[in-house]
Formats: C-alpha cells, structure tokens, sequence
C-alpha cells in the first residue's frame, strides 16, 4: 500500500513568480510542466469511505488512481494511494460506470513539477486558483518549507476536487473547472 505525504498552499500569482524564482535559485531541479484533466467518479463505496477514484489525462496517458484520506491530526495530509497507468481510456471509463460510479467533477490543471532537497515541490495553476504542493516525508516538507520561507503560508486542508466544486460550475450533473478556450480572434487581439 502506497501513502502519499503532502501539505498545499494556495498562493496569488506574485507569490507563485516569486516562488518559481527561488526554487531556481536553490539549485531545484526541473521535471516537467503538463497540462491535466482529472476526472473524478463517486458512487456507494468510495463516498462512504470518503475516498477519490480518479482518471487522470496527460496528453496520451492515463493514470487511474484511487485515493483515501487517513486521518491526522495536522495540517500535513496522509493518503492511502494506488495508481495505475490505463491503456484504454474509454474502456476503463465503461469498466468504472458499469460498476455503479458517476463522474462527479472534471478540473483541468496546468502543472510544474521540481524535485528539491527530498521532496517533490508542484506550482499548479486551475481555472480557479493557484496552489503550491509539497509531498515527500513530514520532515522533508518542514524542511522544504523553511528553506523556501514559506512558514507565513497558510495550509489549504480542501482537495481540488472539493474546491473544483466549489468555485466550478455545474454541468448537468458534473461540476467543472475548466480553462476558457479561447478562438483564434481572441488571440490575435
């Protein structure tokens, strides 16, 4: 069983510049920059458990991941998480409604992953925030956090599918947090 160790920060775009800067300067070392959309299915079990079922679209690549927060008594978050990587999309969707679940939320993310002391630090920018996670081991991240002075940074306990629902917007049944596409006329202008 893998257990994901995190803490998120929401961050205003000044920070967000500032931060990109630093982790240049403290010799961070660069991954990738995706851009993702996640799509997320409740049903009887997992909204029992308070858990996610998520499919993850990264260009041609699909990741299936399910999720289940254990509880703690800080503001560092302790996941219960199995991926796995899906060679049809469209039949692991089929596979997920023909077992009772819904999609429930879609968000799109652009992301930018470093890896920094121990711990992997993302700056991830949605239709409806941008936010700073860092996961690794509790003492990585408190130590990440010093280094990088962000100890004034308030935690953000919510998940992105719980602010997707928020701050998104209802589609039939789905809430969605989606980038506005724009036309080629508004580019050029």
């Amino acid at each position: 069983m893998g257990i994901e160790i995190e803490k998120k920060y929401r961050l205003d775009k000044k920070r967000l510049v500032e931060l990109t800067a630093k982790l240049g300067e403290l010799g961070a070392e660069f991954r990738s920059e995706v851009f993702e959309e996640n799509y997320l299915h409740r049903g009887d079990l997992i909204d029992e458990r308070g858990a996610v079922l998520r499919l993850r679209k990264i260009g041609d690549k699909t990741i299936l991941t399910y999720k289940e927060r254990l509880r703690t008594d800080t503001d560092v978050k302790h996941r219960i998480e199995h991926e796995t990587e899906v060679a049809d999309v469209d039949s692991m969707e089929k596979i997920i409604q023909s077992l009772g679940y819904k999609l429930s939320v879609i968000y799109e993310k652009h992301r930018k992953t470093w890896h920094f002391l121990d711990v992997e630090v993302v700056l991830d920018e949605l239709p409806f925030g941008v936010y700073m996670e860092i996961e690794g081991e509790v003492e990585g991240i408190a130590e990440a956090e010093r280094v990088l002075e962000i100890q004034d940074l308030e935690p953000e306990p919510r998940g992105y599918p719980k602010l997707a629902v928020k701050f998104g917007k209802l589609v039939g049944e789905v809430s969605e947090a989606r980038f506005e596409k724009q036309t080629a006329v508004e580019k050029t202008n």
